[in-house]
């Protein structure tokens, strides 16, 4: 008993010393890469939304390529392209997601290790922060995606649809 009491001190004395010192450490390199990573996707997300929006209001009345109509990356924007722009802007929603799924499952495993010892930060608000921004431009998208309906078909739409509600129903059960 003698021994693990003494081993139980000097690890204490250990583990202050490292508290110590990371204590005035930066956000480590890596969490704010990640964040960073996942705010530029986010904000490409928003662009892509403001894009389909113009696609549909813009060229009503206009042929493409008049002065008034929307210019794409490629110049004057044409309905044809708004499928394959919301198909990119879904793509883009599912790897957002992702990304708020692996930091969901970064802090549940730091939650966990939490109970033998480790450093945990309980601070859920950037996490919550993450959710609530996926889930706005979630909103928008659909918003469009349903604004856009006809010009979309019956084929595309009910499948846009169906991953709409996966990325959702995954962002709620995670």
């Amino acid at each position: 008993l003698r021994l693990v009491a003494v081993l139980k001190t000097i690890l204490e004395g250990e583990k202050a010393a490292v508290l110590k010192r990371d204590r005035h450490l930066p956000l480590s390199f890596h969490r704010h890469q990640e964040e960073l990573k996942f705010s530029l996707g986010l904000q490409r997300l928003q662009h892509r939304v403001h894009e389909i929006q113009a696609l549909r209001d813009g060229p009503k009345g206009e042929g493409p390529g008049q002065d008034g109509a929307p210019l794409g990356p490629h110049g004057p924007c044409c309905p044809q392209e708004l499928p394959s722009l919301i198909l990119e802007a879904v793509k883009e929603l599912e790897a957002a997601k992702q990304q708020v799924l692996k930091r969901i499952q970064i802090w549940k495993r730091q939650q966990q290790l939490a109970g033998n010892g480790a450093l945990f930060e309980e601070n859920v608000t950037p996490l919550q922060k993450r959710c609530e921004s996926l889930v706005e431009v979630y909103f928008q998208l659909h918003q469009q995606v349903m604004a856009a309906g006809a010009e979309l078909g019956a084929e595309l739409l009910p499948r846009l649809l169906e991953r709409f509600n996966e990325v959702l129903s995954s962002l709620v059960k995670r």
